[in-house]
Parts: C-alpha cells; structure tokens; sequence
C-alpha cells in the first residue's frame, strides 16, 4: 500500500478549494500558522472559508522547528473554539504542527508519548480529525506522509511520529504561494526535498514504485531549483518544484528516509538551523559515505545531476554523485545563508556534543534505512566533517 493524502488539488488557483473541502469535513476549522505566513496568505484563506460557511480560529504562532509547546497552545484553542477540522497553512512546521495537534484532539496522552522512540511505528491509536494542508513551500513534502517532527526544547532534541492515522485527508498544492517565499527558503526547502527523494531512492526500504517517484523528484529538482532559486517569480519553475517536493515526499513517506535526516535533527536542534539547511550540509558527506554500498542507485542518481555518461561504470559514476551535490548546492548559495539561520559555535564547542548528536542520530531509528550501515566511530568523524568542510567559517567550500 502506497500512504498518500486523501485528495490532492494542485495548480494555480488551487487555493480557492479550501472553502469547499473544510465544508465537507467540518463546520469550524483551526487555521494553523506561523504568524509571518498568516500575514501574507491568512486573509485569502479565512475568505475562502467564510464564504463556504466555515466559521474559524486562528493558531499564528508556529515556529520553525515547530515545538512540543506550539502543539500544546494549538490544541487548547482548539478544544477552547470546538473546531472539528484543521486547516494548516504553511509548509512543513504548520503542517506538523497541525497534524501533532489532531494526535492530542482524538488520541490520550502528552505528545512526546507518541514519538516512535517511546510508541514505536503506527504509534497513533485513532484517526486524528481531518485535515487540509494548504502548502506554501517546496520542499518537506509533509502533505503527503504519515510523519510529524517536533523539537522538545526541554532536551535540544527533535522526535518523529510516525502513523498512517495522521495522514491529511486533502492537500492543496498552489505554486503561487510559494512566490513569496525568499531565496533563503527557496534554498532549504528545494534542498530538503532533494534529500527527501535521494534517501528513499537509497534507502533499503526503497521499491519500484518509490523509485519512480524520487527519480522524477530528482529530475525536476536539479533542473527547476537553481531557475525558482534565482527568479522566485517563475511560476513554470515553481510549478515544476512543487511538483517534485509532491512526490519526493511521496517517495519518502513509503520508503522512509536515512543517515542524512538523522544527523540532521540532532544538528539542527543543537545549531538551531532550519532542517532543509541542516540536510544540505549534511548531504554531500554521507553521500560520498554511501556511494560504494550502493553503486547502480548512486550512478544514477550522478547522471541525474549531468555529472556523469551513461557509458561509464557504475563505480566510476558513483563516485561522481557527491561532486554533483555540492555543485547543486552551489547554485543556490547554501551555505552563504549560515551567517543569518544558523548559530554555529566555536570547534571545542561542536565537538563536546558530537558525541550526544551521534546518540540522538542512532535513536532516531532512520540510520537503519541506510545503504551502509556507520559505526559510532563513523557517524561522529561525519559529523567532524561537517563542520571542518561546511560550518566552519574559514572552510566554507560551498558558500
């Protein structure tokens, strides 16, 4: 079975449905957001559902890196305002928000509870309410899977739900909305969904019918990224990235994510850097870590990325992937954005929690997805590597 939301309406003017699919499922939503996304889009949305006879309550405080706390608030106003349907607007932090939200409206127990570390897979008993996620990015693809991820400030650790009983009942994909999005964010989130499609198409749980979405992701991605990236107002190129952040989470929601989205929550909660940014630096290593465990899949994915001829072998292509990335992640200035998102610390600093972020990365459970499997020795010479090559201002290879 291939987990998917319910419904999905995508192109321009997709918004104007969200009246229509909330009138189906309720009679009161909570609109969740954060409060700069809310400025930009939250009139249109509360029009569209006061027109179809949806009364609403606002929840604007989403975070990125949306937090045990922000689900909390979320659902004392929706017990407060007796919703019975959840609109999330936003990208993945409102839609993890909202969906976390539904967990606590129909299911016992504090959040935490239902992190896979402590409720395992499917770890969700009941379905939560239905739930519409207007998308106003390109890139965590949350619309279409069965996780959540939340930080819990009280550990600096990031945890993920994971349940088909979370799944939105309608996505609504609408490249307009994501031109507004700035360059930074144009950055992470394209980033982020290249990571999603390159780790469920290496991934030891991957199959044919994944494979065929995280190749086409990929595809749309190496060519429309670097075009939405430069001249956020081409809708064509933000069509094509909406397109492929669809189906790369397609791709990583049924075959899961790998090494990368492990080290990048515990880099992320300890560095505060926002998660597609914290995949991006992390990409090329665990890439070049990956290449021979997996040849044919990492040859395809260099020729992909126009680094590599067809004629070549699959372990001389393969070697050409992570040179590939970086060159991708050059396009789009990754690293120039670490000054302004990210608060990296001194070396001595880093590496007295590398030893915590490598724990926080293997009980995460997603290194077990990985085409090779690290040692603890491994994983924190990567997380060494990281900082050297990518963090360290001095060292920037890719700014």
């Amino acid at each position: 079975m291939v987990v998917s939301p319910g419904r999905t309406v995508l192109g321009v003017g997709a918004t104007e449905t969200v009246g229509t699919y909330a009138d189906r499922h309720g009679t009161k939503a909570l609109v969740v957001a954060s409060e700069q996304i809310f400025d930009i889009h939250g009139e249109r949305i509360l029009e569209c559902l006061h027109d179809a006879g949806v009364e609403t309550a606002v929840y604007d405080s989403v975070r990125p890196d949306p937090t045990v706390e922000n689900v909390e608030a979320a659902f004392d106003l929706w017990s407060e305002e007796g919703c019975d349907v959840i609109v999330t607007l936003g990208g993945g932090s409102s839609i993890d928000t909202g969906k976390a939200t539904g967990i606590l409206a129909t299911n016992e127990g504090g959040i935490r509870s239902f992190g896979v570390d402590k409720a395992g897979y499917e770890g969700v008993p009941n379905p939560i309410p239905p739930l519409i996620a207007v998308n106003t990015t390109a890139g965590t693809g949350s619309e279409t899977t069965r996780t959540s991820v939340l930080s819990d400030e009280s550990t600096s650790t990031k945890f993920i739900i994971v349940s088909e009983n979370i799944v939105p009942d309608v996505a609504i994909e609408d490249p307009e909305l994501t031109v507004s999005l700035p360059k930074s964010h144009t950055a992470f989130t394209g980033i982020d969904a290249f990571t999603h499609a390159i780790e469920a198409f290496t991934s030891v749980k991957s199959y044919s019918v994944t494979d065929n979405y995280a190749r086409d992701a990929m595809d749309r991605i190496v060519d429309a990224l670097p075009v939405a990236w430069s001249n956020g107002d081409d809708v064509e190129a933000r069509t094509e990235m909406m397109i492929a952040q669809f189906k790369a989470g397609k791709a990583f929601g049924n075959s899961s994510v790998a090494l990368i989205h492990g080290m990048a929550r515990p880099l992320g909660a300890q560095l505060h850097i926002p998660h597609g940014l914290a995949n991006g630096l992390i990409l090329p290593y665990v890439v070049e870590f990956n290449q021979m465990a997996a040849p044919e899949k990492y040859a395809e994915v260099a020729r992909i990325l126009g680094v590599a001829d067809e004629g070549e072998s699959a372990r001389v292509a393969a070697r050409k992937a992570s040179d590939g990335i970086e060159e991708l992640c050059e396009d789009i200035s990754l690293t120039g954005y670490l000054d302004e998102f990210g608060e990296v610390p001194s070396r001595e600093e880093y590496l007295e929690v590398v030893p915590e972020m490598t724990q926080d990365a293997f009980d995460s459970g997603s290194p077990d997805n990985n085409p090779r499997k690290p040692t603890r020795e491994e994983l924190e010479e990567l997380f060494v590597r990281v900082y050297d090559d990518a963090l360290a201002p001095d060292s920037r290879r890719r700014s």
